[in-house]
């Protein structure tokens, strides 16, 4: 049996193979991801450098009852572990959690989405799958910024709902040159930790699919550049190299969103339990919520209280780790 010290506890689970080591007074032991470890009870900590481990060790060092230890191996450049306990964690062992040090906390509420059995993950895009809001962009490009702007406030307070608010902005964008659009996907930025969570999952022979209140140019460049399954947005109406100011068809709401999910697991006929979305805004909580397992990614309040998960620190490499593998 190893006796590691406390800022080691996590060297044994990473670097050595014995099943047990002695961590503050107590026998920690360990069990492959695929186990049960028999207990009621069980976390993940997801963190990106090997320097939190200290401070990830002293805060398991508070938690005053015996734990046994997994570690989580994914392709994803990130370090994970799942503990189990024989008792939930309370709410100030959560508060204490030392989140600072670059570490996400999930505590599950139910059975877990498997990792290495077919999988549909749907995703919302700006400001989830890259870091922009493309019509904001778009506005600045066609020097309207501040109109769409004044439409968006309008809609924060309640004004207009999700189409209004649509139509409203996009009618700001009539005469503009439609090279704006080519010019913006040719430096459309990737939200870090999308092409390792896309890569891991379709390793695994995921299903991946983009649903986007955004428009169409966007969500088919990103379709393309990282072979996604399907990507759903709105269409910009163009005519002579000129936006018009106006969407064809049906306004990509949050409702069209979550049917995206129910229809897309009817599609590749995915089981249920291994159903996920993400996104960040409210307008994503009927996805998130329609779907088995709903992740919120730096996401706003209320989509966090509706979320079965939050990543919060840390980017979108952590999704991986928050599934079973086994």
């Amino acid at each position: 049996m190893d006796k590691p010290s406390q800022a080691a506890l996590f060297v044994w689970l990473r670097e050595q193979a014995s099943s047990a080591c002695a961590f503050q007074g107590r026998i920690i032991g360990r069990y492959p991801e695929a186990d049960s470890a028999g207990t009621a009870h069980s976390f993940r900590l997801i963190y990106r450098d090997l320097e939190a481990e200290p401070g990830l060790a002293d805060w398991l060092a508070r938690l005053e009852c015996d734990f046994s230890m997994a570690r989580l191996l994914r392709g994803c450049g990130l370090y994970g572990a799942e503990i189990s306990l024989a008792q939930p964690l309370s709410q100030a062992q959560r508060l204490a959690f030392p989140g600072h040090l670059g570490a996400e906390l999930f505590i599950p509420s139910g059975a877990l989405a498997q990792l290495n059995k077919p999988g549909l993950l749907v995703m919302d895009m700006d400001s989830t799958a890259i870091e922009i809001e493309c019509i904001d962009e778009l506005a600045a490009m066609a020097g309207v910024g501040e109109a769409v702007a004044a439409v968006t406030e309008r809609a924060m307070q309640g004004e207009l709902d999700f189409e209004q608010s649509l139509r409203q902005r996009v009618a700001q964008l009539a005469g503009a040159d439609a090279g704006i659009i080519d010019r913006l996907c040719a430096d459309l930025p990737l939200m870090p930790g999308l092409r390792e969570m896309v890569a891991e999952l379709k390793s695994h022979g995921w299903r991946l699919v983009l649903a986007s209140g955004g428009f169409t140019p966007f969500v088919s460049h990103l379709q393309q550049l990282l072979q996604l399954d399907a990507a759903f947005a709105n269409e910009l109406v163009i005519e002579q190299g000129k936006l018009r100011g106006e969407v064809r068809g049906r306004v990509v709401d949050a409702q069209f969103k979550a049917d995206v999910v129910s229809s897309s697991a009817e599609r590749w006929q995915i089981a249920e339990g291994q159903r996920l979305a993400i996104g960040d805004g409210a307008n994503d909580i009927p996805m998130v919520t329609a779907a088995d397992f709903g992740i919120a990614f730096h996401a706003k309040p209320k989509l966090a209280a509706a979320a079965d998960a939050g990543i919060e620190r840390l980017d979108l490499r952590v999704l991986p780790y928050l599934l079973r593998l086994g």
